[in-house]
Protein backbone atom coordinates (compact mmCIF):
# COMPACT_ATOMS: atom_id res chain seq x y z
CA UNK A 1 0.00 0.00 0.00
CA UNK A 2 1.28 3.52 -1.13
CA UNK A 3 1.88 5.77 1.89
CA UNK A 4 -0.17 8.74 2.09
CA UNK A 5 2.34 11.58 1.23
CA UNK A 6 3.77 14.05 3.71
CA UNK A 7 4.35 17.54 3.42
CA UNK A 8 5.10 20.90 5.72
CA UNK A 9 3.47 22.77 4.47
CA UNK A 10 0.23 22.02 1.85
CA UNK A 11 -1.52 24.56 0.35
CA UNK A 12 -5.18 24.69 -1.05
CA UNK A 13 -6.20 26.94 -3.75
CA UNK A 14 -3.43 27.71 -6.76
CA UNK A 15 -4.28 31.32 -7.37
CA UNK A 16 -1.96 33.81 -6.51
CA UNK A 17 -1.86 33.95 -2.72
CA UNK A 18 -1.69 30.03 -2.65
CA UNK A 19 0.51 30.15 -4.57
CA UNK A 20 2.81 32.81 -2.94
CA UNK A 21 1.93 31.39 0.40
CA UNK A 22 4.09 28.39 -1.23
CA UNK A 23 6.67 30.46 -2.65
CA UNK A 24 7.34 32.01 0.68
CA UNK A 25 7.22 28.53 2.41
CA UNK A 26 9.56 26.62 0.30
CA UNK A 27 12.53 29.58 0.27
CA UNK A 28 12.43 28.40 4.16
CA UNK A 29 13.55 24.77 3.17
CA UNK A 30 10.23 23.04 3.94
CA UNK A 31 8.49 20.52 1.80
CA UNK A 32 5.36 21.82 -0.27
CA UNK A 33 2.63 21.11 -2.01
CA UNK A 34 -0.08 23.15 -4.31
CA UNK A 35 -3.61 21.56 -4.37
CA UNK A 36 -5.77 23.48 -6.82
CA UNK A 37 -9.18 22.11 -7.91
CA UNK A 38 -9.31 22.88 -11.55
CA UNK A 39 -6.94 21.95 -14.45
CA UNK A 40 -4.59 24.99 -14.77
CA UNK A 41 -3.25 27.68 -11.89
CA UNK A 42 -5.11 31.29 -11.48
CA UNK A 43 -8.14 29.86 -13.25
CA UNK A 44 -10.63 32.20 -11.41
CA UNK A 45 -9.87 35.81 -9.60
CA UNK A 46 -6.24 35.95 -10.29
CA UNK A 47 -6.34 35.21 -14.26
CA UNK A 48 -9.58 37.20 -14.75
CA UNK A 49 -9.46 41.04 -13.14
CA UNK A 50 -7.94 44.56 -14.40
CA UNK A 51 -4.66 43.52 -13.90
CA UNK A 52 -3.83 46.63 -12.23
CA UNK A 53 -0.32 46.99 -9.69
CA UNK A 54 -2.30 48.91 -7.10
CA UNK A 55 -0.23 51.82 -5.44
CA UNK A 56 -1.84 51.69 -1.71
CA UNK A 57 -4.01 55.08 -2.02
CA UNK A 58 -7.37 53.44 -0.79
CA UNK A 59 -6.88 51.62 1.93
CA UNK A 60 -7.58 52.83 5.68
CA UNK A 61 -4.32 53.42 7.06
CA UNK A 62 -2.75 50.22 9.52
CA UNK A 63 -4.67 47.72 8.24
CA UNK A 64 -3.58 44.56 6.43
CA UNK A 65 -4.69 46.12 2.75
CA UNK A 66 -2.66 49.01 3.44
CA UNK A 67 0.76 47.63 4.75
CA UNK A 68 0.90 45.07 2.26
CA UNK A 69 -0.46 46.31 -1.22
CA UNK A 70 2.41 49.66 -0.93
CA UNK A 71 4.91 46.71 -0.49
CA UNK A 72 3.10 44.42 -3.00
CA UNK A 73 3.61 47.13 -5.32
CA UNK A 74 6.82 47.88 -5.26
CA UNK A 75 7.57 43.63 -5.19
CA UNK A 76 5.22 43.14 -7.72
CA UNK A 77 7.54 45.22 -10.24
CA UNK A 78 10.34 43.54 -8.97
CA UNK A 79 9.36 40.46 -9.44
CA UNK A 80 8.07 41.22 -12.82
CA UNK A 81 11.67 42.70 -13.57
CA UNK A 82 13.29 39.57 -12.24
CA UNK A 83 11.27 37.00 -14.52
CA UNK A 84 10.98 39.07 -17.81
CA UNK A 85 7.49 39.09 -17.18
CA UNK A 86 5.06 42.10 -18.80
CA UNK A 87 4.63 45.30 -16.46
CA UNK A 88 4.70 48.54 -16.88
CA UNK A 89 4.32 51.66 -14.55
CA UNK A 90 1.58 53.50 -15.91
CA UNK A 91 0.53 56.15 -13.34
CA UNK A 92 -3.23 56.53 -12.27
CA UNK A 93 -5.71 59.63 -12.31
CA UNK A 94 -8.33 59.86 -9.82
CA UNK A 95 -11.01 61.63 -11.43
CA UNK A 96 -13.45 63.86 -9.24
CA UNK A 97 -16.23 65.14 -11.91
CA UNK A 98 -18.68 66.16 -9.15
CA UNK A 99 -17.96 68.91 -6.38
CA UNK A 100 -19.85 66.59 -4.03
CA UNK A 101 -16.97 64.09 -4.68
CA UNK A 102 -14.22 66.56 -3.57
CA UNK A 103 -14.65 65.43 -0.12
CA UNK A 104 -13.75 61.94 -0.80
CA UNK A 105 -10.90 63.08 -3.43
CA UNK A 106 -9.74 64.67 -0.55
CA UNK A 107 -9.58 61.78 1.78
CA UNK A 108 -8.08 59.51 -0.58
CA UNK A 109 -5.41 61.84 -0.56
CA UNK A 110 -4.60 61.77 3.28
CA UNK A 111 -4.90 57.72 3.39
CA UNK A 112 -2.26 57.83 -0.01
CA UNK A 113 0.13 60.55 2.30
CA UNK A 114 -0.76 58.60 5.63
CA UNK A 115 0.19 54.77 3.57
CA UNK A 116 3.33 56.61 2.15
CA UNK A 117 1.81 56.54 -1.39
CA UNK A 118 3.27 59.73 -3.47
CA UNK A 119 0.18 61.49 -4.36
CA UNK A 120 -0.13 64.67 -6.58
CA UNK A 121 -3.39 66.82 -6.37
CA UNK A 122 -4.52 67.99 -9.84
CA UNK A 123 -6.61 70.57 -11.27
CA UNK A 124 -8.23 70.17 -14.43
CA UNK A 125 -5.58 71.57 -16.62
CA UNK A 126 -2.91 69.36 -14.11
CA UNK A 127 -4.96 66.21 -15.44
CA UNK A 128 -5.16 66.81 -18.90
CA UNK A 129 -1.26 66.57 -18.80
CA UNK A 130 -1.80 62.55 -18.18
CA UNK A 131 -4.98 62.29 -19.80
CA UNK A 132 -5.74 64.74 -22.55
CA UNK A 133 -9.47 63.69 -23.09
CA UNK A 134 -10.65 63.35 -19.27
CA UNK A 135 -13.34 65.39 -17.96
CA UNK A 136 -13.41 66.76 -14.70
CA UNK A 137 -13.34 69.18 -12.02
CA UNK A 138 -10.26 67.61 -9.66
CA UNK A 139 -7.58 64.86 -9.41
CA UNK A 140 -5.35 62.44 -7.46
CA UNK A 141 -2.38 61.58 -10.11
CA UNK A 142 -0.92 58.33 -8.28
CA UNK A 143 2.38 57.45 -10.02
CA UNK A 144 3.24 54.06 -8.85
CA UNK A 145 0.08 52.51 -9.92
CA UNK A 146 1.03 49.93 -13.05
CA UNK A 147 -0.10 47.50 -14.96
CA UNK A 148 0.93 43.83 -15.69
CA UNK A 149 -0.44 40.27 -16.67
CA UNK A 150 -1.22 38.38 -12.79
CA UNK A 151 -2.22 34.85 -14.78
CA UNK A 152 1.39 34.84 -15.79
CA UNK A 153 3.23 35.90 -12.47
CA UNK A 154 0.90 33.33 -10.74
CA UNK A 155 2.02 30.67 -13.61
CA UNK A 156 6.02 31.42 -12.73
CA UNK A 157 5.20 31.16 -8.56
CA UNK A 158 3.81 27.83 -9.61
CA UNK A 159 7.29 27.19 -11.97
CA UNK A 160 9.63 28.09 -8.87
CA UNK A 161 7.80 26.12 -6.42
CA UNK A 162 8.12 22.89 -8.71
CA UNK A 163 12.08 23.96 -8.98
CA UNK A 164 12.74 24.14 -5.43
CA UNK A 165 10.74 21.06 -5.12
CA UNK A 166 7.67 21.53 -4.37
CA UNK A 167 4.42 19.70 -5.37
CA UNK A 168 1.60 20.79 -7.70
CA UNK A 169 -1.75 18.96 -8.05
CA UNK A 170 -4.01 20.25 -10.55
CA UNK A 171 -7.55 19.29 -11.22
CA UNK A 172 -7.95 17.87 -7.81
CA UNK A 173 -10.66 19.35 -5.29
CA UNK A 174 -10.29 19.65 -1.84
CA UNK A 175 -13.61 18.35 -0.04
CA UNK A 176 -12.66 19.04 3.60
CA UNK A 177 -9.35 19.67 6.11
CA UNK A 178 -9.19 17.81 9.29
CA UNK A 179 -7.27 18.52 12.30
CA UNK A 180 -5.73 15.46 13.82
CA UNK A 181 -3.63 15.60 16.47
CA UNK A 182 0.08 15.45 14.87
CA UNK A 183 -1.17 16.55 11.52
CA UNK A 184 -3.54 17.79 9.20
CA UNK A 185 -5.66 15.74 6.72
CA UNK A 186 -6.44 17.23 2.89
CA UNK A 187 -9.19 14.83 1.64
CA UNK A 188 -9.48 15.44 -1.77
CA UNK A 189 -11.30 12.95 -4.19
CA UNK A 190 -8.75 11.44 -5.43
CA UNK A 191 -6.35 10.32 -2.64
CA UNK A 192 -5.13 12.19 0.85
CA UNK A 193 -2.50 14.51 1.21
CA UNK A 194 -0.76 14.95 5.44
CA UNK A 195 0.30 18.45 6.34
CA UNK A 196 2.20 19.62 9.74
CA UNK A 197 0.93 23.14 8.97
CA UNK A 198 -2.11 23.72 5.71
CA UNK A 199 -3.61 26.56 4.20
CA UNK A 200 -6.77 27.27 2.77
CA UNK A 201 -6.98 29.90 -0.06
CA UNK A 202 -10.03 28.39 -1.57
CA UNK A 203 -11.84 31.66 -3.22
CA UNK A 204 -14.95 31.82 -3.98
CA UNK A 205 -15.53 28.14 -2.00
CA UNK A 206 -13.40 29.22 1.20
CA UNK A 207 -16.46 29.65 3.26
CA UNK A 208 -17.89 26.33 2.45
CA UNK A 209 -14.41 24.50 2.62
CA UNK A 210 -14.22 26.25 6.57
CA UNK A 211 -17.56 24.65 7.13
CA UNK A 212 -16.82 21.05 6.08
CA UNK A 213 -13.48 21.24 8.31
CA UNK A 214 -15.85 22.20 11.27
CA UNK A 215 -15.19 25.87 11.69
CA UNK A 216 -17.56 28.36 11.74
CA UNK A 217 -16.17 31.39 9.43
CA UNK A 218 -18.39 33.79 11.20
CA UNK A 219 -18.99 35.10 6.94
CA UNK A 220 -19.96 34.06 3.50
CA UNK A 221 -18.80 34.46 0.17
CA UNK A 222 -21.15 36.61 -2.22
CA UNK A 223 -20.29 36.50 -5.46
CA UNK A 224 -20.57 39.38 -7.33
CA UNK A 225 -19.41 39.61 -10.97
CA UNK A 226 -17.68 42.36 -12.93
CA UNK A 227 -17.70 42.46 -16.36
CA UNK A 228 -15.55 44.49 -18.79
CA UNK A 229 -16.13 46.45 -22.19
CA UNK A 230 -13.36 46.41 -24.81
CA UNK A 231 -13.20 49.80 -26.60
CA UNK A 232 -12.54 50.45 -30.27
CA UNK A 233 -9.74 51.56 -32.02
CA UNK A 234 -10.99 54.99 -31.72
CA UNK A 235 -11.92 54.79 -28.61
CA UNK A 236 -8.87 53.33 -27.16
CA UNK A 237 -6.97 56.83 -28.18
CA UNK A 238 -8.46 58.42 -25.87
CA UNK A 239 -7.08 56.46 -22.76
CA UNK A 240 -3.34 56.47 -22.11
CA UNK A 241 -2.90 54.96 -18.98
CA UNK A 242 -5.65 54.22 -15.99
CA UNK A 243 -8.37 56.47 -15.51
CA UNK A 244 -10.29 56.05 -12.40
CA UNK A 245 -13.07 57.45 -10.60
CA UNK A 246 -13.79 58.54 -6.97
CA UNK A 247 -15.12 55.01 -5.39
CA UNK A 248 -18.50 55.09 -3.32
CA UNK A 249 -17.09 54.68 0.23
CA UNK A 250 -20.16 52.56 1.04
CA UNK A 251 -18.63 49.78 -1.51
CA UNK A 252 -15.19 47.98 -1.53
CA UNK A 253 -15.48 48.51 -5.01
CA UNK A 254 -13.65 50.63 -6.91
CA UNK A 255 -16.00 51.97 -9.98
CA UNK A 256 -15.57 51.21 -13.48
CA UNK A 257 -12.03 52.47 -14.75
CA UNK A 258 -10.29 52.96 -18.06
CA UNK A 259 -7.43 50.99 -18.32
CA UNK A 260 -4.74 50.55 -20.86
CA UNK A 261 -3.19 47.10 -20.65
CA UNK A 262 0.00 45.49 -21.03
CA UNK A 263 -1.19 44.11 -24.14
CA UNK A 264 -2.20 47.94 -25.56
CA UNK A 265 -5.61 47.27 -25.74
CA UNK A 266 -8.42 48.99 -23.24
CA UNK A 267 -10.93 48.22 -21.71
CA UNK A 268 -13.54 50.03 -19.12
CA UNK A 269 -14.75 47.67 -15.83
CA UNK A 270 -15.85 46.34 -13.61
CA UNK A 271 -19.62 46.62 -12.61
CA UNK A 272 -20.44 44.42 -9.74
CA UNK A 273 -23.45 42.54 -10.04
CA UNK A 274 -24.56 39.12 -7.68
CA UNK A 275 -23.71 35.92 -9.42
CA UNK A 276 -26.07 33.64 -10.30
CA UNK A 277 -23.28 31.29 -9.08
CA UNK A 278 -20.23 31.25 -7.19
CA UNK A 279 -18.54 30.69 -10.70
CA UNK A 280 -20.81 32.96 -12.36
CA UNK A 281 -19.16 34.49 -15.24
CA UNK A 282 -21.72 35.48 -17.17
CA UNK A 283 -25.95 35.91 -16.85
CA UNK A 284 -26.35 32.54 -18.22
CA UNK A 285 -24.33 30.49 -15.69
CA UNK A 286 -26.61 29.65 -13.23
CA UNK A 287 -26.40 27.32 -9.83
CA UNK A 288 -29.66 27.21 -8.49
CA UNK A 289 -28.54 26.24 -5.11
CA UNK A 290 -25.70 28.35 -4.77
CA UNK A 291 -28.15 31.27 -5.86
CA UNK A 292 -30.84 30.49 -3.51
CA UNK A 293 -28.53 29.77 -0.65
CA UNK A 294 -26.89 33.30 -1.35
CA UNK A 295 -29.89 35.21 -1.62
CA UNK A 296 -31.41 33.60 1.21
CA UNK A 297 -27.90 34.30 3.84
CA UNK A 298 -29.58 37.00 5.91
CA UNK A 299 -25.90 39.37 5.34
CA UNK A 300 -27.47 39.55 1.36
CA UNK A 301 -30.61 40.49 2.93
CA UNK A 302 -29.32 43.38 4.51
CA UNK A 303 -27.56 44.58 1.73
CA UNK A 304 -30.65 44.44 -0.59
CA UNK A 305 -32.70 46.28 1.76
CA UNK A 306 -29.86 48.55 2.31
CA UNK A 307 -28.60 49.12 -1.12
CA UNK A 308 -31.18 47.82 -3.72
CA UNK A 309 -31.12 51.33 -5.98
CA UNK A 310 -27.27 50.45 -6.22
CA UNK A 311 -27.87 47.25 -7.09
CA UNK A 312 -30.26 48.05 -9.82
CA UNK A 313 -28.15 50.72 -11.54
CA UNK A 314 -25.27 47.96 -12.06
CA UNK A 315 -27.55 45.57 -13.37
CA UNK A 316 -29.30 47.64 -15.81
CA UNK A 317 -24.85 48.92 -16.86
CA UNK A 318 -24.43 45.05 -17.31
CA UNK A 319 -27.73 44.75 -19.56
CA UNK A 320 -27.02 47.71 -21.28
CA UNK A 321 -24.20 49.07 -23.68
CA UNK A 322 -25.96 52.54 -23.71
CA UNK A 323 -26.21 52.75 -19.84
CA UNK A 324 -22.57 51.39 -19.52
CA UNK A 325 -21.27 53.96 -22.09
CA UNK A 326 -22.91 56.87 -20.05
CA UNK A 327 -21.02 55.84 -16.74
CA UNK A 328 -17.51 56.02 -18.86
CA UNK A 329 -18.67 59.04 -20.15
CA UNK A 330 -18.63 60.89 -16.94
CA UNK A 331 -15.20 60.81 -17.15
CA UNK A 332 -14.29 60.06 -20.95
CA UNK A 333 -17.08 62.37 -22.99
CA UNK A 334 -16.22 61.19 -26.69
CA UNK A 335 -16.54 57.41 -25.37
CA UNK A 336 -19.92 56.22 -27.64
CA UNK A 337 -22.09 52.82 -27.10
CA UNK A 338 -21.02 51.44 -30.31
CA UNK A 339 -17.25 51.58 -29.32
CA UNK A 340 -18.03 49.14 -26.60
CA UNK A 341 -18.07 45.35 -26.96
CA UNK A 342 -17.85 42.54 -24.21
CA UNK A 343 -14.46 42.07 -22.97
CA UNK A 344 -14.79 39.13 -20.29
CA UNK A 345 -15.54 39.56 -16.73
CA UNK A 346 -14.18 38.11 -12.91
CA UNK A 347 -16.36 36.91 -10.02
CA UNK A 348 -14.94 38.86 -6.96
CA UNK A 349 -15.36 36.93 -3.31
CA UNK A 350 -16.58 38.86 -1.34
CA UNK A 351 -16.89 38.15 2.22
CA UNK A 352 -20.22 39.33 4.07
CA UNK A 353 -21.54 39.26 7.40
CA UNK A 354 -24.94 38.15 8.92
CA UNK A 355 -25.65 41.40 9.55
CA UNK A 356 -24.87 42.65 5.75
CA UNK A 357 -21.81 43.91 6.46
CA UNK A 358 -19.23 43.58 3.77
CA UNK A 359 -15.50 42.90 5.28
CA UNK A 360 -13.27 45.40 3.69
CA UNK A 361 -9.46 44.36 5.02
CA UNK A 362 -8.24 40.99 4.17
CA UNK A 363 -9.09 38.09 6.64
CA UNK A 364 -7.02 35.68 8.16
CA UNK A 365 -8.36 32.85 10.38
CA UNK A 366 -5.90 30.41 12.35
CA UNK A 367 -7.38 27.09 13.15
CA UNK A 368 -4.11 25.90 15.13
CA UNK A 369 -1.93 24.35 12.32
CA UNK A 370 -4.40 25.37 9.78
CA UNK A 371 -4.97 29.01 8.56
CA UNK A 372 -8.09 30.17 6.31
CA UNK A 373 -7.84 32.88 4.03
CA UNK A 374 -11.44 34.54 4.31
CA UNK A 375 -11.82 37.20 2.12
CA UNK A 376 -8.62 38.32 -0.36
CA UNK A 377 -10.57 40.61 -2.78
CA UNK A 378 -8.46 43.05 -4.51
CA UNK A 379 -5.69 44.16 -3.98
CA UNK A 380 -4.90 40.68 -3.15
CA UNK A 381 -3.02 40.01 -6.64
CA UNK A 382 -0.90 42.97 -6.34
CA UNK A 383 -0.05 41.87 -2.35
CA UNK A 384 0.24 38.58 -3.15
CA UNK A 385 4.10 38.31 -2.39
CA UNK A 386 3.70 40.26 0.92
CA UNK A 387 0.46 38.24 1.98
CA UNK A 388 2.23 35.18 1.62
CA UNK A 389 5.34 35.86 3.97
CA UNK A 390 2.31 37.40 6.40
CA UNK A 391 0.54 33.67 6.43
CA UNK A 392 4.01 32.48 6.98
CA UNK A 393 4.71 34.46 10.01
CA UNK A 394 0.96 33.59 11.30
CA UNK A 395 1.72 29.55 10.65
CA UNK A 396 5.37 29.43 12.06
CA UNK A 397 6.57 32.46 13.38
CA UNK A 398 9.11 32.56 10.52
CA UNK A 399 10.01 36.42 9.37
CA UNK A 400 10.93 36.17 5.79
CA UNK A 401 12.73 38.95 3.86
CA UNK A 402 11.64 40.06 0.37
CA UNK A 403 13.51 38.60 -2.44
CA UNK A 404 15.98 41.19 -3.26
CA UNK A 405 16.14 43.20 0.05
CA UNK A 406 19.45 44.00 1.39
Amino acid sequence: MTPTPHYDVVVVGGGIVGLATAWAAIRTGRSVAVVEREPRLAAHQTGNNSNVIHSGLYYAPGGLKARLAVAGCAETKQFARAHDLPFAETGKLVVATEPEELPRLAELARRGAANGVEVHELDQAGMRVHEPHVRGIAALWVPSTGITDFRLIAEKLGELVQQAGGDVFLGRPVEKVLRRRRDVVVRTRSGDLLGSRVVVCAGLHCDELARSSGLEPGMRIVPFRGEYSGFSDRAAELVKGLIYPVPDPAFPFLGVHATRGVDGHVHAGPNAVVALAREGYSWTTVDVREFLSTIAYPGMLQIARKHWRYGFGEMHRSLSRSAMARQIQRMLPDVRAEDLSPAGAGVRAQAVRADGTLVDDFLLLSDGPVLHVLNAPSPAATAALPIGREILHRLTGDVLAPVGAA
